[in-house]
């Protein structure tokens, strides 16, 4: 065998896993394309719906946790005096 042979197989070994990492990528990115493709996506009417309703509900969170917080510190406040 001649000299610096193993840098021969080295190279095949790379050039064989940069192959299999590139056949890795592209199956991975296909697989994501055949499973968006069975997604049942929401018309503009459902999205409105649901943007509506999710606003909604954080600020009705919002007030409650705001009013308890307050209630709270007014109990706290009169506590330690």
């Amino acid at each position: 065998m001649p000299v610096g042979w193993w840098f021969d197989m080295a190279g095949k070994a790379k050039d064989s896993k940069a192959k299999k990492a590139v056949k890795k990528f592209t199956k991975f990115f296909k697989e994501v394309r055949s499973e968006l493709k069975k997604v049942v996506w929401l018309n503009r009417q459902q999205l409105f719906n649901n943007i509506i309703a999710v606003t909604f509900i954080c600020l009705v969170f919002g007030v409650v946790i705001w009013i308890v917080d307050f209630g709270l510190s007014i109990i706290v406040e009169h506590t330690l005096k």
